[in-house]
């Protein structure tokens, strides 16, 4: 969930407003029944799944949300092929603007299955809620969640330009923070997941406001040699407002990138002025970039949220469902393995996504 439209952010905010109040009146019980557990989608890949958690502290950034004075500290946990020799691709996630790491937990574990090292982070005071490997949790930030009410692109550009290079600051600098830890660990020889990973072979990922930090690494670090954004503007890129409008980077983007779109954007791409490189993305033959568009969900549907608490996704998705959300994630498994196969392991046929294309 990120900045796009007025009416439908609004609508998520007091839509997550109401469910902290629920946890707060009715306890533990509420939580159980609005979000039960469910177990990820089936994997199709040769390898069994196994997981390792972590935190990190980035000694060069003291911590934004607080006043303690303490460095910033990120959760981390990553999948991985379980008992197996040799070194994988690394894919970093990066979760919506009011979500958590294991939001698209099915995606994660298909990826690990063939191959690949992930991982997946929460972004402190900007996840719903994190707890780090001393056991101490970090809830959202009331101050951020309010950010993210005020912030409208039709009527003050200036205003969300600055809190969009927040966002991207404070969520780039976390994962910089991972990449740099991993390939360092990785460099110096450490075993566990570090030993796993070919330090050659990067992708970045992740949904909405994540999905959007993940272009703005693909486009700071040349590691990184494929980016997928699960309905993501381009706000690293935007640099500036001239004349009423958002002036974007001239540079092309350098990382092939897959971006996925639901039917709560696909339509709007031309009307909404931060996504406005997305749209001319659509239509450029020089770009190395893939369109897909998945009717029939929204924008929660892109996420294991709909196998979670398919209630809440209904509720606070723009469009209404038609296909069965299981469905929706088994495409984004489908494509996005497809798309880092390519570009990552040098396997299969180039995607053949064209503008428009419709799944």
């Amino acid at each position: 969930m990120e900045p796009r439209i007025k009416d439908h952010k609004n609508k998520v905010a007091l839509g997550v407003i109401a469910v902290l109040l629920s946890i707060i009146v009715v306890g533990t019980l509420a939580i159980r029944q609005i979000f039960p557990q469910q177990d990820p989608l089936p994997t199709t890949g040769e390898y069994a799944v196994d997981s390792v958690f972590y935190s990190f502290t980035d000694e060069n950034r003291v911590e934004q949300y607080s006043s303690t004075g303490r460095y910033r500290r990120v959760n981390v946990e990553f999948w991985y092929p379980e008992n197996v020799d040799g070194i994988f691709p690394l894919v970093i996630f990066s979760h919506g603007a009011l979500g958590i790491r294991s939001s698209n937990l099915s995606l994660y574990h298909e990826l690990a299955s063939h191959g690949y090292v992930v991982g997946a982070l929460d972004h402190p005071y900007q996840a719903f809620w994190t707890k780090d490997t001393e056991g101490r949790l970090t809830l959202l930030s009331l101050d951020y969640l309010a950010d993210l009410q005020r912030e409208d692109a039709k009527t003050d550009k200036v205003q969300s330009l600055a809190y969009y290079q927040d966002w991207m600051s404070t969520r780039m600098g976390d994962i910089n923070l991972v990449l740099d830890t991993v390939i360092e660990n990785a460099k110096n020889g450490e075993n566990g997941v570090y030993g796993l990973v070919d330090t050659e072979k990067i992708g970045m990922m992740g949904h909405s406001l994540g999905g959007s930090a993940a272009l703005g690494i693909g486009r700071q670090r040349g590691e990184v040699k494929a980016v997928i954004a699960l309905e993501a503007p381009f706000l690293y890129d935007i640099i500036g407002v001239e004349d009423g409008e958002f002036v974007f980077l001239d540079a092309a983007y350098p990382t092939p990138v897959l971006n996925v779109y639901s039917d709560d954007s696909w339509d709007d791409l031309a009307d909404w002025a931060q996504y406005a490189r997305n749209d001319a993305l659509l239509s450029d033959p020089n770009a190395t970039a893939f369109n897909v568009h998945i009717s029939g969900v929204g924008h929660l549907a892109l996420t294991d949220l709909a196998l979670t608490s398919p209630l809440a996704v209904r509720l606070l998705d723009r469009s209404p469902m038609t296909r069965d959300y299981a469905e929706a994630l088994h495409i984004i498994n489908r494509i996005s393995l497809e798309f880092f196969n390519y570009f990552l392991k040098g396997s299969g046929d180039l995607p053949g996504y064209q503008p428009g294309n419709d799944n």
